[in-house]
C-alpha cells in the first residue's frame, strides 16, 4: 500500500468533515484538479486503504448499546481455530492479537447485560480458550478517530 501523503490526508480531512462531498467538491475545496481527487480516491479503493462502511454504524443504534473488551489466553497451537469461531459470533465486533500476557483482545457489543453473559459462555465454550478476562465499557472518552493523524500529515497540526 502506498503510504498517505499530504494530498492525501488533506482530502480526507475534507472528507471527514463532509463525508457526502463528491470528488468535485473536493477539488473546488482544495484548488485540487477532479482527476487528482479522483485518482487517489481510486487508488485508496483498490488498496483497501479505508476501513468498511460499516465500522461506522455505532453498535448501540443497532440495540447493542453494552460494549465490553475481553481479554484472553488461548493455547497458542488453536489460535486460528479459536478466531476463526470468534469470527462466527455476531456480537463480536473486533479481535486484536495481542503480545504480552494476554493474546486476544475481543470487542463485543450486546443488548443488555443477560445478553453479555450469554456471549460470554460461548466464547468460554470455544476450544482453546484458556482464560478470560472481562471489562465493560462505561462511557467512551475518546472515540477512534484518525483527524489528528490527518492533520499533522497535511500539515495543520505539529
Amino acid at each position: 500500500m502506498t503510504p498517505f501523503d499530504k494530498t492525501d490526508a488533506r482530502i480526507l480531512l475534507v472528507l471527514a468533515n463532509n463525508p457526502r462531498a463528491t470528488g468535485v467538491e473536493v477539488a473546488s475545496i482544495l484548488g485540487l484538479s477532479r482527476n487528482t481527487v479522483q485518482a487517489r480516491m481510486n487508488r485508496w479503493h483498490n488498496e483497501n486503504a479505508l476501513a468498511p462502511m460499516d465500522a461506522r454504524v455505532k453498535p448501540a443504534e443497532l440495540g447493542h448499546p453494552v460494549l465490553a473488551f475481553v481479554t484472553m489466553r488461548v493455547d497458542q497451537h488453536k489460535l486460528s481455530f479459536v478466531t476463526e469461531e470468534l469470527r462466527k459470533i455476531v456480537e463480536v465486533i473486533e479481535v486484536f492479537g495481542l503480545s504480552g500476557e494476554s493474546d486476544l483482545l475481543v470487542r463485543i457489543a450486546a443488548a443488555d447485560t443477560d445478553d453479555l453473559y450469554r456471549v460470554a459462555g460461548l466464547i468460554l465454550d470455544i476450544p482453546g480458550v484458556e482464560r478470560t478476562n472481562m471489562g465493560i465499557a462505561m462511557k467512551e472518552l475518546v472515540p477512534y478517530r484518525t483527524t489528528p493523524l490527518l492533520e499533522q500529515i497535511a500539515g495543520a497540526r505539529p
